[in-house]
This record gives C-alpha cells, structure tokens and sequence, in this order.
C-alpha cells in the first residue's frame, strides 16, 4: 500500500542514503518512519490511556516519573517484539541471504530492519530525553548488533541497507523471543502477583526461553558469524571486524551473566533465603527494588 507521503520521505531519504553509502534505505524510509510514529504513539498515548483504564489500580501505584516511563517503555517493548519477530522469522529462509550471508539482500530483511530501527531510533531519543543510566546510553549508541539494547543497534543496523549482515540481522533479532516473558515477569511484579503461580511458570519459560535463544543459539551464531567475517577478512576495515567480533563475545560473555542473574532473581520471588551460587562484590543486586516496591531482574532490555 502506497500513502501520499511515501514519496517525498524516499525523496529526504536519497541524500541521507548516498552520504552513509545505504542505498536500500531509500525505498524502506517510509517504514522505518511510519514504525518510529507508532511506537512514540504507543508509549505517549495509547499504554498511558489503556493502562490506566485496563490496569487502574496497578498504573495509579506508580507514583514517580521515572516508573511510570518505565512501565510505557515495557508496553512499547512488547508491542515492538510481536511486530518484528514475524518479519524476521519470515526472512530466515531468504535464498538470496542464504546465498551471501554477508552481502546478500531481499526486501524481507529491509522491512523486518526498516521497523527495528523505527523502535531502535524510538528507544534512543527517549534514552536521551528521559536520561538515567549514561552507560546504558553509551552503550546502547555504539555496541554492534545487541537488541538487548535496542538503541544501541540503530546506527549499525542502517549498514543492513548497503547492504551487509543481512542474513545475519533478523536472526539476531530472534534473541527478542526471550524479552516477552522478561516483560511479562515484570508486569507480574508490577500488578500485585510477585511469587503467584503464573509468575513461577513464567519463570521457567523464561529461563528456558532465554537460554535457548540467547546461550545456545546465540553461541552458535556468533561462532557462524565470526567465520563469515574471517572468510573476507581482506575485503573489511579493521575497525569493522573488531567492532563486530567484540561486540559479539561481549554480549554472549553478558548473556551468560544475566542468565545466572535472572536464575537467582526468580528463585529469590520464591524463597527469599535464596543465596546466590557464589557471593558476589557488594553491586546493585538483580532483584534490587524498583520505585514501585517490586524486585526487578536484571535489566538486560528496556
């Protein structure tokens, strides 16, 4: 379907494009605006208005500013996964990509890219705008490929549109699978059901489904991503590979430590004499209290 804006948004699209050398960019602009605009409506306007009709008593508790964004920010999480985990489970079998992991393309990737950095460029401005944590917002600006902090992946995912990574993309944005239980365990907190039954089995699928997609999966796709980035190694900036292979080992490196983290913060909604398996340094606890009273896990996702 084609709008009367599509056109002049490809048209402020094509300098921005021949600058960053991304020519794919100027046919998916559209989209990645037009997904930017819903997911800053869905967090301004329709989570603050269904919240505080559907959830009233919940959302009335949530007395600071910095909760209340949080809780909008966990609805635009949500929302944002059960969009573009179906377009990128779609463009996982793309013979094109399949055929050049590195360089390859097919419009399927540039839709699934195009409303991930629509959420990625979202998540960055309210990062800044709404700033408490400067080193998730460093962190989040300039690590490649990690949707565990969607603004971080913005500017890295743009190179999609070269293009290159595109086979590699949508399945680092399969990790998402594991954020709609992570969000679903901290609504459980937020609305009065911490230690309930339908937050233990969300637990367990959430252990499960965590270290399924990030742990396994995950190693075994930066173990396939790596070797695609050594095979042209020749053909690649420096820069570009260790950016790339660091940031990977970094993030698996981060995924296993979460995991031992979010082990010990569900156990601890269950038994509160639970101790973690090794004492660690005196740090911000995963289950430290959040400005509603309620234990959080460790923020690996916004």
């Amino acid at each position: 379907m084609t709008l009367p804006t599509d056109a002049p948004l490809r048209a402020l699209a094509r300098p921005i494009a021949r600058l960053l050398s991304i020519p794919h960019l100027v046919d998916h602009f559209p989209l990645l605006v037009y997904s930017f605009s819903l997911f800053t409506a869905v967090h301004l306007v329709i989570s603050p208005f269904l919240s505080s009709r559907l959830l009233p008593q919940s959302y009335a508790k949530l007395r600071s500013r910095r909760s209340i964004n949080q809780w909008n920010i966990q609805v635009v999480s949500l929302f944002h996964v059960f969009i573009v985990l179906p377009l990128a489970f779609a463009s996982l079998d793309s013979e094109p990509l399949k055929a050049d992991k590195l360089w390859g393309w097919d419009d399927k990737v540039g839709r699934t890219v195009a409303v991930a950095c629509g959420y990625f460029l979202w998540d960055t401005l309210d990062a800044i705008i709404n700033f408490d944590d400067f080193g998730f917002l460093v962190h989040g600006t300039f690590t490649p490929l990690l949707p565990d902090h969607p603004p971080s992946c913005f500017v890295l995912y743009l190179m999609t549109f070269r293009p290159f990574l595109g086979y590699y993309a949508p399945r680092f944005l399969t990790w998402e699978l594991s954020t709609i239980f992570l969000n679903i365990h901290r609504f459980l907190d937020k609305t009065g059901h911490t230690g309930s039954s339908a937050q233990w089995l969300n637990g367990i699928v959430l252990l499960s489904t965590f270290f399924s997609v990030r742990i396994v999966y995950g190693w075994y796709l930066t173990i396939d991503f790596m070797h695609s980035l050594y095979n042209v190694r020749h053909e690649l900036p420096l820069v570009y590979l260790f950016a790339f292979a660091l940031g990977n080992v970094t993030l698996n490196a981060l995924n296993a430590t979460w995991f031992y983290k979010m082990i010990f913060a569900v156990r601890k909604r269950f038994d509160p004499e639970a101790k973690p398996l090794v004492a660690p340094a005196p740090t911000p606890s995963a289950d430290a209290p959040t400005n509603d009273g309620a234990a959080a896990p460790p923020a690996n996702t916004r």
